[in-house]
């Protein structure tokens, strides 16, 4: 079976999803995001923003991996 042609494109979450899986507030990842301290959004339109799923995974990895390293 062939693949769709949108499967090699990145997954991608919206503000509140970041904001879930992060245990952060939408305000907070926004204005982390603008001091490089979280990956930066994907602008989509003028008003709409989103962040690549993988970039917030591994984000939250080296968080863990930090933590551990720490211990």
């Amino acid at each position: 079976m062939e693949k769709a042609a949108n499967d090699n494109k990145p997954r991608l979450m919206n503000p509140k999803e970041a904001a879930e899986a992060t245990s952060l507030s939408r305000t907070l990842l926004t204005l982390m995001a603008a001091e490089g301290q979280f990956p930066k959004p994907v602008q989509l339109t003028e008003r709409r923003i989103a962040f690549v799923r993988a970039e917030v995974e591994a984000w939250l990895d080296q968080r863990i991996a930090a933590r551990q390293v720490a211990a």
